[in-house]
């Protein structure tokens, strides 16, 4: 598509089949783009996230986008009009294909494909439910001081001393040290700015169409009706996205979503990891970490388990 795209603005240059195939054919690309964009706009709002037509270049809402195209439709329109027909043989379609083939070779000649860098969750910081739940019997029998509500400090005297420099033991409830994950410089789910960092979260990698990804969000919400969880964010994969209403309506319940670019999302899921994908932090340390259909798929019983350790 990105071949086509540069090859039918080289085309628009040269006199070969100009007004019998080059333009036309624009036109009617124009025209499914526009078609796209007002579903899109329809379903999603029209100054929502990047319409993906310049990538991460030059960000362009979906209305931006469809102005654009209306323009560039006007432009083609006059373009059409003003030029005359060529003579009967002197139009070649071999130039045509040419410059198409020529602009393929380019895109992979200068963007040679290269595998995204492989994230894995396992080097991360990680924090086990059982190391969570033993950390938090050791704090309940250490002796750490602390302070009422008078502001007098209280020592409790047990046998076994704290260690300090220890990042598990700290205030109650307060959890592990925090630190930076892959996930920190994400911060916006719709109208929210959220830490992703501050605190205990759970975060899921969806793809709107996921059948599996929906069964995921419908079991959570169940779960938040038996137990308190952490409060939920969802990143969704750019694509299908004008499904996300459908989604969270077959859930039963509507989560803060960001949308990912392709590539993005899978760097932060990681490249053997598979949808739906839930993430459950504790102040940037990965507690548990669910991923595919396959052994590591999520598991209600394990995640609750989590959920209480914390």
């Amino acid at each position: 598509m990105i071949a086509l795209e540069l090859a039918i603005g080289i085309a628009i240059l040269q006199p070969h089949h100009l007004k019998k195939i080059v333009i036309p054919g624009t036109l009617l690309l124009l025209l499914a783009f526009c078609i796209h964009l007002t579903i899109v706009m329809y379903r999603q709002g029209a100054m929502s996230g990047n319409c993906g037509c310049f990538g991460q270049l030059i960000p362009m809402t979906p209305l931006e986008a469809f102005i654009k195209n209306i323009v560039t439709i006007g432009l083609l329109i006059y373009l059409f009009r003003n030029i005359s027909k060529r003579e009967k043989g002197k139009d070649k379609f071999i130039y045509l294909l040419l410059i198409y083939l020529a602009m393929a070779l380019a895109v992979f000649v200068f963007f040679p494909f290269c595998p995204c860098k492989t994230y894995d969750p396992a080097k991360q910081n990680t924090y086990s439910a059982d190391t969570v739940e033993q950390n938090q019997t050791f704090k309940d029998t250490a002796a750490i001081s602390t302070q009422d509500t008078t502001g007098q400090k209280i020592k409790t005297n047990n046998s076994k001393p704290a260690k300090v420099s220890d990042p598990l033991i700290q205030n109650e409830n307060k959890g592990p040290k925090k630190t930076k994950s892959i996930y920190s410089d994400f911060k916006t789910f719709g109208n929210k700015t959220v830490d992703l960092d501050e605190g205990k979260k759970v975060i899921c990698f969806f793809s709107a169409g996921c059948e599996d990804c929906r069964e995921t969000a419908t079991v959570l919400n169940a779960i938040s009706k038996k137990i308190e969880i952490p409060p939920v964010y969802v990143f969704f994969m750019n694509e299908e996205t004008e499904l996300i209403p459908d989604f969270f309506k077959e859930a039963g319940v509507s989560f803060p979503y960001s949308i990912l670019e392709v590539p993005v999302f899978w760097q932060l899921l990681g490249m053997n990891a598979d949808t739906p994908g839930v993430v459950l932090l504790w102040n940037g340390n990965l507690i548990r970490f669910f991923e595919g259909t396959g052994q590591n798929k999520f598991d209600a019983r394990d995640f609750e388990t989590a959920c209480r350790s914390m």
